[in-house]
C-alpha cells in the first residue's frame, strides 16, 4: 500500500517525490520548483536548424551565429579564443576580419540577453559564455 510505504530517499538536488493523489496545481508547483533547482545544471544548446535553447526559452539565430555559438556552448562558463571564433568566422563567410568577429559578438549579445545569458570578454584573449547575474536578468 503506497500510502503506508517509507518516503524514498533522493539523493540529488533535482529530484523529488508526491504521494498520490496529488492536485493538478500542486503537480505544476512542484515541477516549477524542480525546474527552478535544475536551472544552475542546465548548459545552452544550439540546433543546427538556427535556434539557441536554454533553459525553458529559445531564440532564432543566423547560420553565422550558430557557427560561433556552438563553440560557445561547447566551452559553456569557459574562454573560447578569439583565434576559434575567427576560424569559425572563416567556415562560413568571406570576410573574417577582426571587426567582422566583433560585429557578430555585438549582435549574440544582444540575441542572448532575453535568454538570460551573457558574453563576457576576457580582454586579449576571448570570450565566456555564461548565465546572467540574478540582478542582470
Amino acid at each position: 500500500m503506497e500510502g503506508g510505504a517509507p518516503a524514498p530517499l533522493c539523493s540529488d538536488v533535482r529530484e523529488d517525490w508526491v504521494r498520490a493523489p496529488i492536485s493538478k496545481a500542486d503537480l505544476h508547483a512542484r515541477v516549477a520548483a524542480l525546474r527552478a533547482k535544475s536551472y544552475p545544471f542546465t548548459v545552452p544548446r544550439v540546433d543546427p536548424s538556427g535556434a539557441l535553447k536554454y533553459r525553458d526559452r529559445v531564440v532564432a539565430i543566423s547560420p553565422v551565429e550558430t557557427a560561433l555559438l556552438e563553440s560557445l556552448t561547447n566551452a559553456f562558463q569557459s574562454l573560447v579564443r578569439r583565434e576559434e571564433l575567427l576560424e569559425r568566422l572563416v567556415e562560413r563567410q568571406a570576410c573574417s576580419t577582426r571587426n567582422a568577429l566583433d560585429l557578430h559578438i555585438m549582435r549574440i549579445r544582444r540575441r542572448i540577453r532575453p535568454l538570460g545569458l551573457v558574453l563576457q570578454t576576457a580582454w586579449g584573449r576571448g570570450y565566456i559564455l555564461k548565465p546572467a547575474a540574478e540582478s542582470e536578468e
